[in-house]
């Protein structure tokens, strides 16, 4: 295992990881400083020729079909050790040149006309909504969720979330909604349901569609609430209100002056735009291979400069602008937990590898918030600078009349 061994000796320091390979023979990396301690045995032999080309894609394919497996630890120690490696290392000139490299391959590959987003949706929404309703919450919210003391079921959280973008939208009735990414339509129904306005949810995933639409009839607001299977970019009109919550990321590198541009042509003069993204804090990045071949093809998580650029360049205003730090590694906690709750189901419909495939996703992530460069940032964005009170004091009074109003009292 030369390959496998050059690697950990520069990636592992902190923290302890012991390999056995196929031949039985044991190597021990790092042990420098405080860390995670695990010990996997690589059954697969042809891992280490695997390696050369895509390391952290080689060994997540591993573990997927079976070529490795933990005998101290599991797959979060894995990713905490490294989350704490990864901060402290220093690559070498000719390591950041080839990275360069690969994130100008990785993000051209990213980019999404219509044809491809459509594919993209299809791949990870299409699967099947069986399988989100083993580990989401009541409502089927596939985003993060607020977690304002850090402690809220993950329910109680995407309530949170739902009322506390409903707030930044300061909703009035009768106004017409465009929610971009809708989802499973639970946003749109919230608003519906809470604050009498008319909503149209786009989205590109055949499977989200017909339960949404089959969610807004049985919530007795399809009257008020239109889903189409649709491209952001082929929507027409002009709405009061813009809400975009989690599909930010699947826009695709370059092409984010189109999506604000976008939300520029459809958004009213006296307009107001709450966008809800994930966001990186590194000024230039990429899609890992594993997400992008398993998880998310086409998808890419923008920085706030690459965000703010394209905000610019659409002429919208940047009205607020707040960052939610350690709320997504909260939601994915509650999801990876629930989700192993019910493994057994999820590999009844799939299979083991599927499984696989999935723990190393949620985990992934939730370190990556955790301790890594992810976090969650929503913009409120408008035509004009005083469309919202000049300071946040508005959100307590709209935030006490959506809680009235889930509650179905007059607040």
């Amino acid at each position: 295992m030369r390959v496998l061994s050059y690697f950990l000796s520069r990636m592992v320091r902190h923290g302890t990881m012991t390999v056995t390979g196929p031949d039985g023979a044991s190597r021990t990396f790092g042990g420098e400083g405080p860390g995670p301690d695990i010990a996997i045995r690589v059954i697969d032999p042809a891992l280490d020729r695997k390696l050369i080309l895509s390391p952290r894609l080689a060994f997540a394919e591993a573990y997927m079909d079976g070529g490795l497996e933990f005998t101290r630890g599991g797959l979060r120690d894995l990713m905490q050790l490294y989350q704490v490696n990864k901060a402290r290392r220093r690559r070498s000139a000719a390591e950041a040149g080839w990275r360069r490299s690969l994130r100008l391959v990785r993000q051209f590959a990213a980019r999404n006309n219509p044809i491809r987003a459509r594919r993209n949706a299809a791949h990870h929404y299409d699967i099947g909504n069986d399988l989100y309703r083993l580990f989401r919450d009541a409502d089927m919210q596939y985003s993060c969720g607020y977690f304002p003391r850090g402690d809220e079921s993950i329910d109680d959280a995407q309530i949170a979330k739902k009322r506390h973008i409903a707030a930044k939208l300061m909703l009035r009735p009768g106004q017409r909604v465009l929610d971009i990414g809708c989802g499973w339509g639970g946003m749109a129904i919230y608003l519906a349901k809470t604050s009498g306005v008319e909503v149209l949810g786009v989205t590109l995933a055949e499977e989200q569609l017909r339960l949404a639409r089959e969610r807004a009839a049985a919530a007795g607001v399809a009257d008020r609430v239109r889903f189409e299977l649709l491209d952001y970019r082929k929507v027409e009109g002009a709405f009061d209100r813009i809400v975009s919550v989690g599909m930010m990321e699947h826009v695709g590198a370059g092409q984010f002056d189109t999506y604000f541009r976008t939300v520029s042509r459809l958004l009213k003069p006296d307009g107001v735009a709450l966008i809800h993204s994930i966001m990186t804090t590194r000024s230039r990045s990429h899609t890992d291979p594993f997400t992008q071949k398993y998880i998310f093809p086409g998808g890419y998580v923008p920085s706030a400069s690459e965000t703010l650029a394209a905000v610019e360049g659409s002429r919208l205003w940047l009205l607020d602008f707040e960052v939610w730090r350690k709320h997504y590694a909260f939601t994915l906690r509650h999801w990876y937990d629930r989700f192993m709750a019910r493994r057994d189901e999820a590999r009844a419909m799939y299979d083991e590898r599927f499984c696989r495939m999935w723990e190393l996703y949620l985990t992934g992530f939730e370190s990556a918030f955790e301790t890594g460069n992810l976090a969650v940032m929503q913009l409120q964005l408008g035509h004009a600078r005083d469309v919202v009170p000049l300071s946040r004091n508005y959100l307590a009074d709209e935030t006490l009349r959506l809680a009235g109003a889930e509650a179905g009292t007059v607040s």
